[in-house]
């Protein structure tokens, strides 16, 4: 017999070969990678051909891949023209949904490549991504926006577009793991999304729109924006407790502790961690992890609670100087590669997403009162 599931917890919705999440033992796998495996030791780029392909590249496949990602960074015009004129007050993942959605009217494929119509429409939108967050933060600050360029990885482009000039090989690198340890998580809310979208045979634009619009959520990518605004809120170390303490006296949620499916440490969570505080060091600024562990360390305490992946990537991404709201666009950036992998798989085989409901309304039989009688 059917059951009822609120929010399918327990329920197998589909197959996949692309991840798989096991929160009882704190594992991430990508095609069978441990994610301890990659982080740090691949490449966002490698990454995006083994989420694709199930299988890490060769040095001739990645150098094809690479090359296929750098020559599909332009963005047409129409688009370039929203980025500018768009409200320089709106959120950026609010822009970025758009204008994949814009980018989907434009017929800008190159005809050229050995691939796929879908394969290559996944290329382009990885490559496009970045530049379209990067582009809209520069244009509502009235900054010209940098040409694309065809000699720099897609996290050290990103940081080039966004500040103007060439990042450091460290600022990069730091980069390019937190694309790894994002590009993908399984059916998380997102990812079931543009799954579902996609089922109905819709594009892979507005699969992605869609998935973006599910990201943004604050119970989602969102939160570690909010990490950010809750380390703001209590100012230095030796307010934690306290602060800690009111929280949990008025219940409200701690960002970035816990998580739906892991029941012990998010295995991304340490790498994350040894980079946030090698870089609050190197700045000089060690308020920002000591609040972090403090918080940790009492969540863990009281409520047995352990840091996700957004706790510490929030504190990464303002150590490397990126504006927090686009803490979340950065996510949809990586995870671009884990949402286009799922799309072609569910277009591999595909069978529309048609869950049952169960109903809870008046009993059957309601008759029409005339509306003069009501």
């Amino acid at each position: 017999m059917p059951v009822v599931a609120k929010g399918l917890e327990g329920i197998i919705a589909a197959e996949t070969r692309i991840g798989d999440v096991r929160g009882q033992e704190g594992v991430l796998l990508y095609c069978g990678y441990d994610i301890d495996e990659l982080a740090g030791k691949v490449s966002f780029e490698e990454v995006v051909h083994l989420l694709f392909h199930n299988r890490l590249p060769t040095t001739a496949e990645l150098a094809g891949l690479t090359t296929a990602l750098r020559a599909e960074r332009e963005l047409p015009q129409g688009v370039i023209d929203y980025l500018r004129t768009a409200p320089k007050a709106a959120r950026p993942i609010d822009v970025m949904r758009t204008a994949v959605s814009m980018l989907g009217t434009y017929d800008t494929g190159r005809h050229d490549l050995a691939m796929g119509e879908n394969l290559a429409t996944a290329i382009r939108l990885v490559a496009q991504i970045g530049v379209v967050a990067a582009y809209f933060h520069r244009a509502r600050q009235g900054l010209p926006l940098p040409p694309v360029r065809k000699d720099l990885g897609e996290a050290a482009h990103f940081l080039y577009l966004v500040t103007g000039e060439e990042p450091t090989a460290e600022a990069a690198g730091t980069l390019d793991v937190a694309y790894v340890l994002h590009a993908e998580h399984g059916f998380n809310a997102s990812t079931f999304t543009a799954r579902v979208v996609a089922s109905t045979l819709s594009d892979m634009y507005s699969a992605i729109s869609a998935a973006i619009g599910a990201l943004k959520g604050p119970l989602h990518g969102g939160a570690n924006e909010g990490v950010i605004h809750m380390l703001e809120e209590i100012g230095s170390p030796d307010k934690v407790d306290a602060w800690v303490e009111d929280a949990l006296a008025q219940k409200k949620k701690i960002m970035g502790i816990g998580h739906r499916v892991y029941k012990v440490l998010d295995p991304r969570a340490p790498h994350l961690r040894a980079m946030a505080i090698k870089l609050t060091e190197q700045l000089g600024e060690p308020k920002w992890i000591q609040m972090s562990e403090r918080i940790a360390q009492l969540m863990r305490e009281k409520k047995n609670l352990n840091a996700n992946v957004d706790f510490y990537s929030a504190t990464v991404y303002h150590s490397l100087g990126l504006p927090t709201d686009l803490f979340t666009p950065i996510f949809a950036i990586s995870r671009m590669a884990g949402w286009t992998a799922h799309v072609l798989e569910q277009w591999n085989d595909n069978r529309i997403f048609r869950p049952l409901s169960e109903y809870t309304g008046r009993p059957y039989g309601q008759k029409v009162v005339p509306i003069a009688d009501r």
